[in-house]
């Protein structure tokens, strides 16, 4: 079995289907120099036949940064798990998570909880292809399943196959009747199942995904895991990130300030390349959330950062107003 990748999982970013694009990912890694990025889920097969430039370019300042990919066809899974390594990224995850209808059409996503040995031939398909980790993030279980039977057979089977990272999504997904918001809120955490895993399987890695929303909840789940992931909470409110360098690596505290400053010349970089203003900007409407300010601010870039001839001056303005009293605003 491959030794495991010496990658950190302590602090993940989740994939995030139509947010964790490219210049989302450069802002979250302008707040954190630690945390592992991840694209939002692409097809096998959108990657072998479609702009794989579209689909997959990153910026080298990303890194470490993985790429999640959609499928149950092991040989296409393969092709497009050694054009992603090409590409440069730093792990390829396989989604056996999603529950969206779309996905489910397509034999992706959550669905293949239901097909643990497909899973498991697809994982390792890829793992032949490639050099870098090859990981999976799937849910504790789908519709009738039990989770203490589920979670553990996908496991068991992946792992025969060489994976030795998974992402947990600690709570099951109903394939019909939930919409994929719904997915993410109503079937009930089991965080302890996750835990009781982890500690059967210590030669694995095991990060946790699902109603993780602040750093103290993370650094609960730390006690018993290697890793956690956030997804909603991290994209709303991205101030969360500035401290996961000082409060999960030992390192250095961010400032938004700074962090700010890295992204404003970013956009102006991008500008000049011709990529829209607000492609940019609609991720960093929260990052000011609670601070005075930060309400016009968001104003500010949701009235005028659409315009076509929208330059980084728009940042700039929309910035100005965190710098006026709140009695003026």
């Amino acid at each position: 079995m491959p030794e495991l990748s010496p990658l950190s999982h302590r602090f993940c970013v989740a994939p995030m289907m139509e947010w964790t694009d490219r210049h989302c990912r450069m802002f979250h890694r302008f707040l954190s120099a630690n945390a592992l990025l991840y694209t939002e889920m692409v097809t096998a097969q959108a990657v072998i036949r479609g702009d794989r430039e579209k689909l997959l370019g990153f910026d080298a300042r990303e890194h470490p940064v993985a790429l999640q990919l959609g499928g149950s066809d092991p040989a296409l899974l393969a092709e497009a798990a050694k054009i992603g390594e090409d590409y440069g990224y730093d792990e390829i995850n396989l989604n056996v998570g999603c529950p969206s209808d779309r996905v489910q059409s397509g034999k992706f996503g959550a669905c293949l909880m239901l097909e643990p040995e497909l899973v498991a031939e697809c994982a390792a398909a890829m793992l032949a292809k490639v050099k870098v980790p090859v990981t999976i993030k799937c849910r504790i279980g789908v519709d009738e399943q039990e989770p203490e039977i589920a979670l553990r057979t996908i496991i068991a089977a992946c792992k025969q196959a060489g994976v030795r990272i998974f992402v947990v999504h600690a709570r099951k997904a109903i394939l019909g009747g939930l919409s994929p918001r719904e997915n993410r809120e109503i079937p009930p955490l089991d965080y302890e199942l996750v835990y009781a895993v982890k500690r059967e399987n210590p030669d694995l890695k095991i990060v946790i995904n699902g109603g993780i929303a602040s750093l103290e909840t993370a650094e609960a789940c730390l006690q018993h895991l290697d890793g956690v992931m956030l997804g909603r909470a991290a994209y709303q409110d991205p101030s969360i990130l500035a401290e996961v360098d000082a409060r999960l690596f030992g390192g250095a505290p961010v400032s938004l300030d700074e962090a700010m400053a890295k992204f404003r010349d970013y956009v102006a970089e991008k500008r000049g390349q011709g990529v829209p203003l607000n492609a940019m900007t609609r991720h960093i409407l929260g990052v000011f959330h609670g601070k005075p300010g930060a309400r016009a601010f968001r104003r500010h870039l949701s009235e005028n950062a659409t315009r076509y001839e929208a330059g980084v001056e728009v940042l700039d303005a929309a910035l100005a107003h965190l710098k006026t009293p709140v009695a003026a605003l």
